[in-house]
């Protein structure tokens, strides 16, 4: 799978941001704004998992669509609601 930079990007900066919220756990700091970078962190994480996800779908799906096997289409369909399902819970 080709990586996406901007998914790479998005990591390394929830990386940074998780370890802020470290420090600011261990200096005492304002629970609400530790609240408030660990919902930063949330974003960032989720929107790189949605790079993710749009990296896997033009990809994989779009070799599994090309091919004739129904069985194979079918399973992909499948494997796509239950991602969908894990993203939107």
């Amino acid at each position: 799978m080709l990586l996406d930079q901007n998914v790479v990007r998005l990591i390394k900066t929830a990386k940074g941001q998780l370890d802020g919220i470290l420090k600011m756990i261990e200096e005492n700091r304002d629970c609400l704004d530790i609240s408030t970078q660990i919902m930063a962190s949330q974003s960032i994480l989720k929107r790189a998992n949605i790079g993710m996800l749009r990296n896997y779908l033009s990809e994989s799906v779009e070799e599994t669509f090309a091919a004739e096997n129904k069985f194979s289409k079918q399973k992909k369909l499948d494997e796509i609601a239950e991602i969908l399902d894990r993203v939107l819970k």
